[in-house]
């Protein structure tokens, strides 16, 4: 494990440091109020947490984590909104989130670990293969006005 950056839950009452990374993922198409208002809506919730990657006090990587139950599978572990900064990617910071939250789903009685990713994101599609991930699905949506 790279012991160089740190890595760790963010708890709730710092959870807004991950809107810069969000709107950076999200290629500013949502507005930071936006974005905050949502990850109110999600923490109030109960079930959502983020990891959060460090090279010491600088937040460099997060991993949204949701911890479901569903027919098909059981109790497991969704993570998304996977963000690493541009200047730490090819790194390992990927693999070192995808360990630890093995690792904790594992702890939490998870049968596995889900990822959700942008379809268009052909980079992160291919990440996450590379890391034992199969595509079992489509994650389809239908917006309303």
């Amino acid at each position: 494990m790279n012991v160089k950056f740190k890595i760790e839950l963010i708890p709730n009452e710092k959870m807004e440091t991950i809107l810069p990374l969000v709107f950076l993922l999200n290629e500013g198409k949502f507005d930071i109020t936006i974005l905050k208002k949502r990850l109110n809506n999600m923490i109030a919730m109960g079930n959502y947490k983020c990891l959060g990657v460090y090279d010491r006090d600088e937040l460099i990587g997060i991993c949204g984590i949701w911890v479901l139950n569903k027919f098909y599978i059981g109790k497991h572990m969704e993570a998304d909104n996977v963000y690493v900064k541009q200047d730490y990617r090819n790194q390992g910071i990927g693999e070192l989130m995808v360990n630890w939250l093995v690792d904790y789903a594992k702890i939490q009685g998870c049968k596995s670990v889900e990822a959700n990713c942008y379809a268009k994101n052909t980079q992160g599609k291919k990440f996450w293969e590379t890391q034992g991930f199969e595509a079992v699905g489509y994650h389809l949506i239908k917006k309303f006005d």
